[in-house]
C-alpha cells in the first residue's frame, strides 16, 4: 500500500486530502504540530498520527524515524503552512506595514519548514519505488497573475505570503530536477475557506482538495517540476 504523510492535515484542506486518499487505498500519516488536535483528527479519520512541528529539527527527525519504522514513505504532502500577514480581523497588511519579523515568521514555516522536511524524508522517498511529493502552493505565487490588472490576484496586497509560496514554486522546480526519479509538483487549491484565511475563500475544502489529491496520485511517467490548479498548467 501507498504510504502518504501530509503535513498540516489535521484540519482543512490536509485533513480532507487525508480523508480522500484513505477511500482511496493509502495508509495516511495525520502530521500536525498540536499533537492531540492530529491524534483526534487521526482517529476520526482512520488514520495514524505524527507530531510534526516544521520548525523543529526535532520534531521532524522523530516523525522521520517513526514512518522508517513503520516502512517507509511513498507520498509526502507539504501542506502546512501561516498567512501570517492577515490579521485576526482578516484585514491583510500591505507593503507600507510589512515588517521583517512577519517576513521571517511566514518564511519560517512556509519555506524553511518546506524544506526541513523535504530534507529530513528524501531517504525514505528514494527507497520508494514511486515517490511522490506535492508542494501545496497558491495562485498568488503566479508572477504572472499577480501582475495582470483586474484578476484577484493582482488585487492581493500582502507580500510575505506570496512571496513564500513563489519561493515553493522554485523549490518544487529545483528539486524536481535534481531527483528525476521523482514525481514533485506544486498545486495552487484555489481560494478555499480554511482557518488559514479566515474562512473568506468561496470554494470548499473539498473543491480545494481536489488538486492535491490528483497529484498525489500521479504516475512514475507522470508531469515532474509543474504548478497545477484543477483545469491545468498554471504560469509562473
Amino acid at each position: 500500500m501507498t504510504a502518504t504523510l501530509i503535513t498540516g492535515a489535521n484540519k482543512g484542506l490536509g485533513f480532507e486530502t487525508a480523508r480522500r486518499l484513505i477511500v482511496a487505498g493509502h495508509i495516511v500519516y495525520v502530521g500536525s504540530r498540536d499533537a492531540e488536535r492530529g491524534r483526534q483528527a487521526a482517529e476520526q479519520l482512520g488514520a495514524r498520527v505524527v507530531q510534526l512541528d516544521l520548525t523543529d529539527d526535532a520534531s521532524v527527525e522523530a516523525a522521520v524515524k517513526t514512518i522508517e519504522a513503520d516502512g517507509g514513505l511513498d507520498v509526502l504532502i507539504n501542506n502546512a503552512g501561516i498567512q501570517a500577514e492577515m490579521s485576526d480581523d482578516n484585514v491583510v497588511i500591505g507593503p507600507a506595514d510589512m515588517t521583517a519579523e512577519v517576513m521571517r515568521q511566514t518564511f519560517e514555516t512556509n519555506v524553511f519548514g518546506t524544506v526541513r522536511v523535504l530534507h529530513a524524508f528524501l531517504p525514505l522517498l528514494q527507497r520508494s519505488t514511486a515517490p511522490v511529493v506535492v508542494n501545496v502552493s497558491s495562485g498568488l505565487a503566479s508572477l504572472t497573475r499577480v501582475t495582470t490588472p483586474d484578476t484577484p490576484a493582482y488585487a492581493y496586497p500582502g507580500v510575505a505570503y506570496p512571496a513564500s509560496k513563489t519561493v515553493v514554486n522554485m523549490i518544487t522546480v529545483q528539486y524536481a530536477k535534481a531527483f528525476p526519479n521523482m514525481r514533485i509538483n506544486a498545486v495552487e487549491p484555489g481560494f478555499t475557506k480554511t482557518e488559514l484565511n479566515g474562512n473568506t475563500g468561496v470554494q470548499t475544502v473539498e473543491q480545494g482538495a481536489e488538486i492535491i489529491v490528483r497529484m498525489a496520485q500521479v504516475d512514475p511517467d507522470g508531469p515532474t517540476g509543474g504548478y497545477f490548479d484543477v483545469e491545468g498548467t498554471l504560469p509562473w
